[in-house]
C-alpha cells in the first residue's frame, strides 16, 4: 500500500521523469512524441509528461501536475490524453507510485500479434515480470484505454496493449522502468529462441516454484505464475489463424534482423 513515506519531492519527480524519459527515447523504446511518464507524489497528487513532447528532450520545467481524479494543478503544457492510463493504474493498484507507457519494437510486435508474454524460459522474467498478458485494443487517447487494463493493474507488472504498445507500473520509478527493459528483452529472447533458432527448453514446474519464492522474498506479489506448455492450453488470438501468426512473426524477425544489421555497420 502506498504511504506518505514511498513518495519522493516534487522536484526529484520531474528530475527523475526527465530521466527516464532519456532512457526510453535512447533504447528506441519510442519515436518522436510517443510514450508518457508518471509518478505520484502524494495519495491525490502526481507529476507526468507533457503532450506533443519528445520524451528524450524534456526538462523539469515542461512536466505536469495532477491530482488523481485528472485536473491539471500545475504546469504550462497540457498531459498526454493517455494519462488516463496512469490514472486508472493507481486507482486499481494502490502499491503503484510510478507508471511508464512506451512502443519498444520487439514487445510491441507481441502485442500487434495478439500473442502474451508467458512462456517460462527466463528466470529473470519470472522474477521480474511473471506473466505480461494482452489487453484488448482500444482507441489511444479515449476512456476504453483505461477500461481495457484495469482488469490487469492489480494482479500483475505489466500488461501488452493491442496493436499498441506496452505499460509497466512499479512501486517507484526505477522499477516501472526496469521493467519495461526486462518486458523487451524478454520479448526479444522469445522471438530468437522460438522463431529464428526454433527451439526452447521451458523451466519446469519446481524450477518456477523456487523463482517465485525468490520472487517472494523480494517483496514481489504479482505478476501471476508462467506455466510450462504441458500445463497449459495453447492460444491463439481470436480472429487469427496460425499460418496468419508465423506470418507476423516471420515479418517481425526479418525487420529486428535489418535492424541489427544496421546497427553493426
Amino acid at each position: 500500500m502506498a504511504n506518505l513515506k514511498n513518495y519522493i519531492s516534487d522536484n526529484e519527480a520531474k528530475e527523475l521523469i526527465c530521466e527516464i524519459g532519456r532512457r526510453v527515447y535512447n533504447k528506441n523504446f519510442v519515436a518522436a512524441n510517443d510514450g508518457n511518464i508518471s509518478i505520484r507524489t502524494g495519495d491525490q497528487e502526481l507529476w507526468t509528461t507533457p503532450t506533443g513532447v519528445s520524451k528524450g528532450f524534456m526538462t523539469p520545467d515542461m512536466m505536469v501536475k495532477m491530482d488523481l481524479s485528472g485536473n491539471v494543478l500545475e504546469g504550462r503544457y497540457k498531459p498526454s490524453s493517455e494519462v488516463k492510463m496512469h490514472l486508472r493504474v493507481y486507482e486499481e493498484n494502490p502499491e503503484a507510485t510510478a507508471v511508464v507507457h512506451a512502443h519498444p519494437p520487439v514487445a510491441t510486435s507481441f502485442a500487434i500479434a495478439g500473442i502474451s508474454l508467458d512462456k517460462p524460459v527466463s528466470p529473470e522474467a519470472i522474477v521480474l515480470l511473471g506473466k505480461v498478458p494482452v489487453a484488448p485494443y482500444a482507441t489511444p487517447g479515449t476512456e476504453e484505454v483505461p477500461d481495457s487494463i484495469a482488469p490487469f493493474c492489480k494482479d500483475y507488472n505489466a500488461v501488452l496493449l493491442a496493436n499498441h504498445g506496452a505499460l509497466t507500473w512499479g512501486r517507484n520509478i526505477t522499477e516501472a522502468y526496469f521493467r519495461m527493459e526486462s518486458l523487451e528483452h524478454y520479448a526479444l529472447m522469445v522471438l530468437y529462441s522460438d522463431h529464428i533458432i526454433q527451439k526452447s527448453n521451458e523451466l519446469s514446474k519446481a524450477q518456477i516454484s523456487e523463482l517465485i519464492s525468490i520472487r517472494e522474498k523480494m517483496g514481489i506479489k504479482t505478476g501471476g505464475v508462467p506455466a510450462p506448455s504441458s500445463g497449459r492450453k495453447a492460444e491463439t488470438p481470436s480472429g487469427l489463424s496460425e499460418e496468419m501468426i508465423e506470418t507476423i512473426v516471420r515479418k517481425v524477425t526479418d525487420e529486428v534482423l535489418k535492424n541489427v544489421l544496421k546497427s553493426m555497420t
